[in-house]
């Protein structure tokens, strides 16, 4: 009897001892993973959140191969310093990571096979795919969606619906619990993927089916998981992605500029209207011009090279564009042709060097596939080696190359500002939309959404003064190119023009303090010794958000309120503490700078 009690106990232990060596989960034991066959069920806090019913061809059996730890820091984003670990396991040609904050896994020689079940009654905001990902993040609960007529690469499914979707698509399968899914790490000979559905059931899917490049894996899969301050605050896109491969950095600067663009729905060959961009950033001390497209063609007997020399001269560093000539090309503006081969881009990029261009944005480009993969790698990396920034504008969205070629200062990939000039569309939509993008696009990635219009383009915006400027702050890029005329920012009250001018627009930290996708945000970002806590109303409502002070550390030496008034104008006040609500508008905003000690 003896004998057989200790019997049974051992090979209990063993059982025990077996179960715990296979036990799936991250670092923190906060997300765990259950196996079932050639998929996957993720759980958060133990309850199920992200169900992969085939992440494998063969039946899984993953075994832990080590602890991955990393410690990064970033020029541009959301965090300076950052620090990421996860338990890595593997099973045959599938490698997967389970971090604190969500999954990430790729496959090795060959494209993978991940599909997602996402059931029906499930809210999402998930974007209709788009070659340049300009689209809204409605809210349903359903795949069962009318398709965008007006986007290009529009996809069907045979009863109708729209069954292409891009990244990131943000899931709330839990109330108050969400998933983001997304995708990291392209390297060259690899094209990007997008999600496919057939009722439940969304395949990623990549642009073509590529040879998988000398690295000998695909790019990878990601799902962050958590909170919406996991989400907001998260750093996995570029956890994954391929440190960087610039070794002297003290050249790039991120900066705010002026944009000529958006005002006149035109590009710069006028000299004359260059010159007063570049007086407007004198007068608001802007670090940076951009010069946008069509300067080939310069009026007034005057060069690229004299705006260049203009902006100089008054202490502007000049940014110019150049169209990718991948994408639109006939009947769209130029320059054209002068980046595509090797020997042209070298000798472009030799010029703006030696002229004294600081940065290049490179725009209309022509979907996910691998030529336009691996021409931004190409873009990046000649940029690089002549000191220049560099915008994609018209492009795919973030996938981590913010780390890898850190001179990548900015991406669109986002519906922004810009649709004031082309439909009617965005002016009842625009407060909702902007209380979405720091849930789902701008998660992933630095976003050119070229913020802060005071003023009216060809279409009315109906957002408050307070909700424009607070999209400075919410919205992270690199660049923050300013949207409107210089007699428009020039005639805003002194307080507002200085805010403009001390703007950062590179982050040391970043909080989350409340809001809901589509209704209202509020976060905290942090430069140096001072905070910028920025909300948006997205609702046609008045509304109070909620404000929290557990990001504050050190005492306070002052605080600034920049809200909107009852009459539409400007409320503008010192504040002795820092409120619990503040009240908003129908599309208001406010933001509070606070200077610690």
């Amino acid at each position: 009897m003896k004998q057989s009690f200790l019997l049974t106990l051992t090979l209990l232990c063993l059982c025990a001892s077996s179960i715990k060596a296979q036990s799936i989960e991250s670092p923190n034991g906060r997300i765990t993973i259950q196996v079932k066959g050639k998929g996957l069920t993720v759980c958060w806090q133990q309850q199920p959140v992200l169900d992969i019913p085939t992440i494998s061809d063969d039946a899984l059996s993953l075994k832990r191969v080590r602890r991955v730890t990393d410690d990064y820091t970033m020029l541009t984003g959301k965090r300076r310093h950052c620090t990421n670990k996860a338990n890595e396991y593997r099973s045959g040609a599938l490698t997967l990571r389970v971090y604190n904050d969500g999954i990430a896994f790729r496959y090795a020689n060959k494209t993978g096979n991940t599909v997602y079940n996402i059931p029906e009654g499930t809210r999402r905001w998930m974007q209709q795919w788009c070659d340049s990902y300009e689209g809204f993040f409605p809210l349903t609960t359903t795949y069962k969606v009318e398709p965008v007529p007006s986007y290009s690469g529009i996809s069907k499914s045979d009863e109708g619906w729209n069954n292409r979707w891009g990244y990131p698509a943000l899931l709330e399968p839990v109330k108050d619990v969400f998933v983001l899914l997304t995708e990291a790490n392209i390297e060259r000979g690899q094209s990007a993927s997008c999600l496919f559905n057939d009722g439940e059931l969304f395949r990623v899917v990549p642009a073509e089916q590529y040879a998988v490049s000398a690295s000998d894996h695909t790019p990878w899969r990601v799902a962050v998981i958590g909170k919406l301050a996991d989400v907001v605050e998260s750093t996995l896109v570029t956890d994954v992605s391929e440190p960087s491969k610039i070794a002297k950095t003290s050249w790039i600067q991120p900066g705010v500029a002026s944009w000529i663009y958006w005002a006149y729905n035109h590009g710069s060959n006028d000299y004359d209207i260059i010159c007063k961009y570049v007086d407007m950033a004198v007068t608001l001390h802007l670090p940076y011009v951009l010069i946008d497209a069509e300067w080939d063609e310069m009026k007034n007997g005057k060069t690229i090279e004299d705006a260049v020399a203009y902006a100089k001269e008054k202490g502007v560093r000049p940014l110019i564009w150049y169209n990718s000539s991948v994408g639109w090309v006939n009947g769209a503006p130029g320059p054209k042709f002068r980046l595509n081969k090797a020997e042209d881009r070298e000798k472009e990029f030799a010029w703006c060097e030696r002229i004294g261009v600081a940065g290049v944005k490179i725009d209309f480009f022509s979907g996910d596939n691998q030529r336009n993969m691996d021409y931004c790698q190409d873009l990046l990396e000649s940029a690089a080696r002549h000191h220049l920034l560099v915008n994609f504008h018209g492009a795919t969205i973030p996938r981590g190359w913010q780390r890898t070629w850190p001179n990548l200062m900015t991406t669109e990939g986002v519906y922004g500002a810009e649709w004031y000039n082309n439909v009617a569309t965005f002016t009842s939509q625009a407060a909702r939309h902007n209380a979405t993008l720091p849930f789902t696009r701008n998660v992933i990635g630095p976003m050119d959404y070229t913020p802060c219009a005071f003023s009216d383009s060809q279409h009315p915006h109906i957002t408050s003064p307070a909700h424009e400027l607070a999209l400075t702050v919410l919205f992270e890029s690199g660049l923050q190119h300013l949207a409107d005329r210089p007699e428009s920012f020039l005639s805003q009250p002194q307080q507002v023009q200085d805010f403009l001018g001390a703007l950062p627009t590179a982050w040391d930290e970043t909080r989350y303090v409340s809001g809901y996708p589509g209704e209202s945000v509020v976060l905290a970002r942090r430069s140096g010794k001072t905070w910028y806590v920025a909300g948006i109303n997205g609702s046609d409502s008045p509304q109070s958000l909620v404000l929290a002070k557990d990001f504050l550390k050190g005492s306070v030496r002052q605080m600034t309120l920049f809200a909107d008034n009852e009459q539409g104008g400007w409320s503008i006040q010192a504040l002795n503490e820092l409120p619990t609500k503040v009240a908003c508008l129908p599309r208001g905003g406010f933001i509070i700078r606070i200077q610690t000690k």
